[in-house]
């Protein structure tokens, strides 16, 4: 049988795509095994044990300064930005995109104005963003939502746009306004499209998260991130990113799951 007629099961998925992750573990192992051989403060390759020392110290250990346990106040720091960034640009998507997308004067006006900001690169905006709003959450939010949400906008308008004619036309027949054709045709339509955008914006979302939160912030996971580099705290870097993964694995997941249980009809699926 052919590569591209072979159909992949459930468990068989799960095995295949365990198995390069399992590769790279191993094959790290060996690496710094080896790199430790020669070296025993070799710091560029920790070994896992050394790694686990370091985290269960930040996850179970109050912080001397704050009293906090430091690795869960940044990731609560993070989450709280990011859920706000993308809550707000989801909103942001939904209704400027679906007014873009259904309203042929409204694209005309403001068609130009969200495409000229979605290609201009959001971090070149960040000192901007500083001078203006602050070094506070306001504007780690604010890069989160200017990086991802005209782009989102974007999405969304056109998928809206390209809805079949004969369906504006039907509900126009039946006595729809331009409001409820928007709300009762396209909306509808646009909610797969709109949680397939969010799941595409999670890795800029935490690109811009953590690139604030690494330029100005006292908690977060990039903040700590690029705390511990120059001492070069690889012991600690590498389970923040291994970690930072893991959540952006979640929320996709989570985010698919969401959009196969309300919208099958999207995936070929059956009620």
């Amino acid at each position: 049988m052919r590569w591209v007629n072979r159909q992949i099961g459930r468990s068989d998925r799960f095995l295949l795509g365990a198995l390069p992750i399992v590769l790279l573990a191993v094959l790290y192992i060996v690496f710094a095994a080896d790199r430790h051989a020669a070296n025993p403060l070799d710091k560029i390759l920790p070994l896992p044990g050394s790694m686990a020392h370091s985290m269960a110290a930040l996850m179970f250990q109050p912080d001397q300064l704050s009293g906090q346990l430091v690795f869960w106040a940044d990731t609560l720091a993070s989450l709280q930005r990011l859920g706000l960034g993308l809550g707000i640009s989801t909103l942001m998507a939904i209704m400027v995109g679906l007014a873009l997308g259904a309203l042929p004067p409204v694209r005309a006006t403001f068609g130009p104005l969200v495409t000229g900001i979605a290609v201009v690169p959001p971090i070149a905006l960040l000192p901007i963003l500083f001078i203006a709003l602050g070094l506070g959450e306001t504007s780690k939010v604010a890069l989160i939502v200017v990086g991802i949400a005209p782009v989102m906008i974007r999405d969304i308008a056109a998928h809206v746009a390209a809805l079949p004619r004969e369906q504006i036309i039907k509900a126009q027949t039946l006595g729809a306004s331009s409001w409820q054709v928007m709300i009762r045709v396209a909306l509808p339509q646009a909610m797969p499209r709109l949680l397939h955008a969010v799941r595409l914006s999670l890795g800029p979302a935490w690109v811009f998260l953590i690139s604030a939160e690494a330029i100005a912030s006292d908690v977060g996971l990039g903040y700590r991130i690029f705390l511990v580099r120059r001492y070069l705290s690889m012991d600690v870097i590498l389970p923040y990113v291994a970690w930072i993964a893991l959540l952006a694995i979640a929320m996709d997941v989570t985010l698919t799951f969401i959009s196969r249980r309300m919208f099958p009809w999207a995936h070929g699926e059956s009620h």
